[in-house]
């Protein structure tokens, strides 16, 4: 069954909580087939975080294993911190390096939306729940919605993951040096 990667952002942190609430009751309703929500959080200092977390479908009822938190992972985890650490000529000079920002760069700028300081949501469902959604976001609250493929975020998480090991087998052999 084809999924979409939905990310919400909205001018008030509340409405995010708010969007969640109302997708949640929608869900609960019928009026649409979600898999899993989160809200994030895109902190200054700590990065991307998920503040809350639902598993629809009740086959893990924490964030660990979702999609979601295999892309806050990979945004605002190790490889956040190996890019923002090494950088400059590095970055410049290393063909893994290069491998690891594209890998990521298609949906980092997504969810990038979510600009710093500002709470934002992700949601998986199909993509015909897109007019409900979208009825609740932009009509209801004023917000913003970007769609995504979720088996093409999938991929990209996981070059991202291999890059990420490359990555970090580079950083500690110029460690070594």
């Amino acid at each position: 069954m084809a999924k979409n990667v939905f990310i919400m952002t909205f001018e008030e942190d509340s409405k995010a909580y708010q969007a969640f609430a109302e997708l949640k009751h929608l869900h609960a309703t019928g009026g649409m087939k979600g898999e899993q929500m989160g809200i994030l959080l895109n902190d200054a200092d700590a990065g991307l975080q998920l503040k809350d977390f639902i598993d629809f479908t009740g086959a893990d009822k924490s964030m660990k294993g979702s999609l979601i938190g295999l892309v806050v992972g990979i945004i605002g985890g190790p490889l956040g911190m190996l890019l923002g650490w090494i950088g400059g000529s590095f970055i410049g000079a290393t063909g893994d390096a290069r491998e690891v920002k594209t890998a990521i760069s298609s949906f980092e700028q997504t969810v990038s939306l979510v600009s710093t300081g500002k709470t934002g949501l992700m949601l998986i469902a199909r993509p015909e729940d897109k007019e409900n959604i979208e009825r609740i976001v932009y009509d209801e609250l004023g917000g913003q919605v970007a769609r995504m493929d979720a088996d093409y975020v999938l991929e990209e998480v996981k070059k991202a993951q291999q890059a990420e090991r490359e990555l970090a087998k580079e950083a500690y052999r110029q460690m070594k040096k």
